[in-house]
């Protein structure tokens, strides 16, 4: 092989080591300012991409059904919203009667959280994190440190916001962590997101479990939120505990916490954002 030949081939490599190495020099001020810029560059794309596909099912839904079915289905969302209405009044009342007894005890206030619902844009899963990423941002009012939720209890939690875009961490993510306790009892227990593999059913892990806990696949326990640290409201459900076992020092407890699927096929979520909170810059 002929040494111009050799020096064509090692071209790219060196390319790319240059750009790395001036990537790594640079300030981190302008290194944010660049992935910021680009990610708001990209974001349009992505928001776009994801209308499209909103519009594109629609259109197949309406195509798949008669008249008579979308007319049964638009009755009963109206009975649906009927008794929504209903309960939110009720939900209305009971926050003004807890407002009053809180006031006539003189009862410290409470974190509150103003549900956002996003959708779901775009997602990125793979062994390494589990992210997505919603159709909300900063002009919407999402801050960073969100928690993010769904029917089935806690999503993740929003870990960069853009203007009409945010990134959200799943807790199935190896880099999400969160302090819960199982359901009934205010001890607390520390879970930790998985290596799940792309299209898996998601898992996580727990430590520091007390020994006088038991769970098995059979005999479940339920793992909540606990409330600890004041970044997610206690009670959201985290998953199911379906491994208890008891580490070689023979203090605590480990396990293993199956979460719901549905957290692979997201389309909607609720952004819990701190009533009070500063906006994202």
């Amino acid at each position: 092989m002929s040494s111009r030949k050799r020096i064509d081939q090692a071209r790219p490599f060196a390319t790319l080591g240059i750009a790395l190495a001036v990537w790594l020099v640079m300030p981190a001020v302008f290194r944010g300012f660049v992935r910021a810029s680009f990610f708001e560059f990209q974001a349009p794309l992505t928001y776009t991409a994801s209308r499209i596909h909103d519009l594109q099912l629609y259109w197949s839904m309406r195509g798949l059904h008669s008249k008579d079915e979308l007319i049964s289905a638009s009755a009963e969302v109206g009975r649906l919203i009927a008794d929504y209405e209903v309960v939110a009044h009720d939900n209305t009342q009971l926050r003004a009667e807890l407002g009053r007894w809180e006031t006539e005890f003189r009862i410290p206030e409470r974190t509150g959280y103003r549900a956002e619902p996003a959708r779901v844009a775009r997602r990125d899963q793979s062994g390494w994190w589990q992210q997505i990423e919603i159709r909300k941002g900063s002009v919407h009012g999402i801050v960073v440190n969100s928690p993010v939720i769904f029917s089935g209890g806690l999503v993740g939690l929003v870990r960069e916001v853009h203007a009409y875009s945010s990134l959200v961490d799943l807790i199935s993510s190896p880099s999400f962590r969160v302090a819960g306790s199982v359901e009934g009892d205010n001890r607390p227990i520390t879970y930790v997101g998985d290596n799940n593999l792309p299209f898996a059913n998601p898992r996580g892990s727990i430590t520091y479990v007390p020994l006088d806990i038991y769970a098995n696949r059979s005999n479940p326990k339920v793992l909540v939120t606990s409330g600890l640290g004041g970044t997610y409201p206690p009670g959201l459900v985290i998953g199911r505990i379906v491994r208890i076992e008891a580490t070689n020092d023979g203090i605590y407890s480990e396990g293993t916490v199956e979460l719901d699927p549905r957290l692979n096929a997201l389309s909607e979520v609720t952004v819990l954002v701190p009533t009070g909170a500063d906006p994202a810059p």
